[in-house]
C-alpha cells in the first residue's frame, strides 16, 4: 500500500516538477514578470516533494529490500548493484534532490528581479530533476 502511494505520488510530483521547470525556462525565455502563480507553482513542488520524501522514508524502513541489507549487511549489500539502488542510491538522490528543490524555492524568494528569480528556480529544479531521473529504479516502476 505505502509503496504504490509513493510510486503515484512520485508520478505527481514529477510531472508538477516538469511543469515548474517549464514555467521557469518560458519566464526566462520570454522576460515575463514573475506573478503570483509563479512562485505557487514552484511552492506546490516544494510541497508535493516533501511529502513524497515522508512517504518515501515511511516506505523505506518498512521494505523487503531494507530488511534484506539489514540481514546480509552493509558490505555485502553494497556488491548487489540492485538492493545498492534501492537502499542507498535512490534514497540519497532524492534526498538531495528535495534539498536543492528547498534551496531553489528558498533562493527565489530573496531575489530581486523576475529573470533572477525564474534563473534559480530553473536551475535548482532542473538539477533536481536530473536527479530524479538518474536514481528511479525504472525496472519497478512500470512493472
Amino acid at each position: 500500500m505505502i509503496l504504490q502511494l509513493h510510486s503515484y505520488w512520485a508520478y505527481l510530483t514529477l510531472a508538477l516538477l516538469i511543469f515548474a521547470l517549464l514555467n521557469a525556462v518560458t519566464g526566462l525565455i520570454r522576460n515575463k514578470d514573475y506573478k503570483e502563480k509563479d512562485l505557487r507553482i514552484s511552492l506546490f513542488v516544494l510541497i508535493f516533494a516533501h511529502i513524497q520524501m515522508l512517504i518515501g522514508l515511511a516506505y523505506y524502513f518498512t521494505s523487503p529490500a531494507y530488511k534484506h541489507l539489514k540481514e546480509i549487511g552493509m558490505s555485502a549489500g553494497m556488491k548487489d548493484a540492485h538492493l545498492r539502488l534501492l537502499t542507498i542510491e535512490h534514497p540519497i538522490m532524492m534526498l538531495l534532490a528535495i534539498l536543492l528543490i528547498t534551496l531553489g524555492f528558498s533562493k527565489q524568494k530573496k531575489r530581486e528581479t523576475a529573470k533572477r528569480k525564474f534563473k534559480t528556480i530553473a536551475i535548482y529544479y532542473g538539477v533536481a530533476l536530473v536527479l530524479i531521473l538518474s536514481r528511479i529504479p525504472w525496472d519497478q516502476w512500470f512493472d
